[in-house]
């Protein structure tokens, strides 16, 4: 077939007028399979993707977010040499009021360390010695804590350890101070958060307006009154607060809004859970002072409970197919979204130049099979 004669068939094709034909097979098997598909179908949006998934909703899953938090109550400690008074000042790390903070719960001090040299911790690996030859001078340990003087002396009793030059008495069992403080669990955690969806323009916060905040938190009857014992968190969290106490750990306040922005502001309520994150937690800290021209500073491990507040937030809000097609208001939003453009011999208007001008209409839902 030549060039002119394909041309030629695809021109006259091109004119061809196509329409589908609809064959219906009166088979009732075959009919019922195909109405149980389409059923399958229907529930399957009607269920899972309107039901559960809420799919004919907007969502906004990462909310705006702001906490403060704030400790309250005393702590004691007893040793040899006087009883201690701990208060919020002493015992909160750091003392900002942020999300993240840890209470002090217990701690081994070690006092009057100054620079100098002394033995090595027999805690610390390859620092026990037999002789100078096993201490290699200017060596640093990184679990250590300080530079080798190439020395072999005498750690306690008959044990030896290699000489180290750093700040004296190194942190050991000997040196240290050890004081548990009492009453911790007995403190209260004050969380004040607020939370903004800013792509529906809706804020709120977990605390009333007219609330008294002379309360504990209660899920069932005090549930805007985020005042926490820190005992009632651990316990939340299914971690013993002895444990807690020993070793110290790592807790998480979660707070949870799932807010339906199609219902009553008054049904977006936070829900708090909490969860135990890590076992143990300590860290150390130094103070500095002069004595007859001389700087010590007084050295301190502290095992603390740290609390991380952790929000999460999804709001969701009607769609814009819904509010046209379902909503007693439908017209009044179909006025605003559509606009048609049509030419009424009847309804034409002239301009001042005598030209005809086209109607311009809204669309109402009744009057559009798409909308």
């Amino acid at each position: 077939m030549g060039y002119k004669e394909t041309c030629g068939l695809c021109w006259e094709e091109f004119w061809n007028y196509e329409t589908p034909k609809v064959v219906v097979v009166k088979n009732r098997n075959l009919g019922i399979i195909y109405r149980i598909i389409q059923l399958v179908i229907i529930m399957y949006f009607v269920v899972y993707v309107f039901i559960i998934e809420k799919s004919y909703q907007e969502r906004e899953s990462a909310p705006e977010s702001s906490v403060i938090t704030k400790v309250k109550g005393i702590a004691t400690t007893n040793s040899s040499l006087e009883r201690k008074i701990w208060d919020v000042a002493e015992y909160i790390q750091p003392p900002e009021g942020g999300d993240i903070f840890s209470i002090t719960v217990r701690t081994m001090t070690t006092p009057f360390q100054r620079l100098n040299t002394c033995p090595e911790s027999d805690d610390v690996p390859r620092s026990k010695c037999k002789s100078d030859l096993d201490c290699e001078a200017g060596e640093m340990n990184q679990l250590g804590n300080g530079i080798k003087t190439g020395r072999c002396v005498i750690f306690r009793d008959t044990n030896k350890t290699c000489e180290v030059e750093a700040w004296c008495p190194v942190e050991n069992e000997i040196n240290m101070r050890h004081s548990v403080l009492k009453g911790t669990q007995n403190l209260t955690l004050f969380i004040k958060n607020s939370i903004n969806f800013p792509r529906f323009g809706f804020s709120k916060g977990n605390i009333h307006k007219s609330s008294k905040l002379n309360c504990t938190f209660d899920e069932d009857t005090n549930l805007y009154c985020p005042i926490f014992p820190i005992g009632f968190i651990a316990e939340k969290a299914g971690e013993s607060f002895d444990k807690l106490r020993e070793k110290g750990g790592v807790l998480g306040v979660i707070i949870n809004w799932v807010c339906d922005l199609d219902k009553d502001a008054s049904e977006c309520n936070p829900q708090y859970s909490f969860r135990k994150l890590n076992s143990g937690y300590n860290f150390r800290h130094t103070k500095y002072f002069m004595e007859n021209g001389i700087e010590y500073r007084t050295l301190t491990k502290v095992f603390g409970i740290r609390i991380d507040i952790i929000v999460h937030g999804e709001g969701s809000f009607l769609c814009d197919w819904i509010l046209l097609t379902f909503m007693n208001k439908n017209d009044v939003y179909s006025e605003k979204k559509f606009e048609e453009v049509m030419k009424n011999e009847n309804t034409s208007t002239h301009n001042e130049n005598g030209t005809t001008e086209q109607e311009v209409r809204p669309v109402l839902p009744q009057n559009c099979k798409h909308c």
